[in-house]
């Protein structure tokens, strides 16, 4: 298939775009570099993808229409992988109204464009946040998602009821997936593994939110590449939602054990109260996943671990650090 994915610079983007590439596809990442984190660390992320001959990269932002609507005039797409979004439960505690500029009028930019030019098929990354902390877990995808506790999570709740009003009133073909705390090499740095693995490695402080029994449902980047990846080949209803999460919660006293084995390192650690926006514990009923996308996550949080230090002390390196 040709391709568009949107964020296709960023962490999961990046991802997902060498591994489409390996099956084949032909893919155009449309990414606008917003600077909520170093835009060197996206291009480096979307490095690999660039040399690949069926790969082209457009710098530009999906919520502008004429860039979109430009786009998909010069070229047609067989499908729209949809990542871009404002990412950041705290962050969107400052400041809901850029959330919901990105993450809600955004899309609607993309869709109206997509409805005037094509195509009306449609995989689009929502977030397990939408559960809130009233859903009884493991998290089923026909809970109601009424309380979302953070500015970000109701975006993309909010996400997700456009793209089910496109599919009723527009016939577009919709998949959302709702990915449980995803992690691994390419992670934003404000993400807790990446900024616990690096504190731990340059013998720093790490603040920990709560009294260490917060869960959360961990789940490697490659698993969710699979998940999306099969949403995008297989696409087996009209409209559907999927949970990608790996159905293991991991407190977050665990996580820090597991990062100090992994790492050989013993973490400073300094509690703090727990923060307006987390909720408790997540944890995903991946049941419906794995009958109609044949989804199985395989990496465990050890293995999982390792992987994102190697890359956690990459990243030292090239900054002049002995890691």
């Amino acid at each position: 298939m040709n391709i568009l994915v949107t964020g296709g610079a960023g962490f999961i983007g990046s991802h997902a775009c060498e591994h489409l590439l390996g099956q084949g596809h032909r893919l155009t990442a449309l990414d606008n570099f917003e600077p909520y984190y170093p835009a060197e660390q996206k291009r480096r992320n979307i490095a690999v993808a660039l040399v690949h001959p069926n790969f082209r990269l457009v710098e530009g932002d999906c919520g502008d229409r004429a860039t979109v609507s430009a786009l998909l005039q010069t070229e047609r797409f067989d499908l729209v992988l949809h990542l871009a979004a404002q990412a950041g439960v705290r962050p969107s505690l400052a400041d809901p109204l850029k959330y919901a500029r990105v993450n809600v009028r955004g899309l609607i930019v993309l869709l109206e464009a997509l409805r005037e030019h094509g195509p009306r098929r449609l995989v689009a990354a929502s977030s397990s946040s939408v559960y809130g902390e009233v859903t009884p877990a493991p998290f089923r995808e026909d809970a109601p998602c009424l309380e979302p506790l953070s500015p970000y999570a109701a975006t993309k709740r909010g996400a997700e009821i456009f793209l089910g009003t496109y599919h009723q009133l527009h016939g577009f073909q919709i998949i959302i997936v709702r990915p449980f705390s995803v992690y691994g090499p390419r992670q934003r740095p404000d993400m807790a593994i990446a900024a616990f693995g690096r504190k731990i490695l340059l013998g720093e402080t790490v603040r920990l939110f709560g009294d260490g029994s917060s869960a959360r449902d961990y789940t490697y980047v490659s698993d969710i590449v699979a998940g999306l990846a099969a949403a995008v080949e297989r696409f087996p209803v009209e409209f559907g939602i999927y949970n990608l999460g790996g159905s293991v919660p991991v407190s977050l006293s665990e996580l820090v054990a597991a990062l100090e084995r992994a790492s050989g390192r013993t973490a400073k650690v300094q509690k703090e109260a727990m923060q307006p926006g987390d909720v408790e514990r997540t944890c995903a009923d991946i049941s419906k996943s794995g009958e109609e996308l044949g989804y199985a996550p395989k990496v465990g949080l050890a293995e999982g671990l390792e992987k994102t230090l190697d890359w956690v002390r990459g990243e030292l390196r090239r900054e002049g650090h002995a890691a």
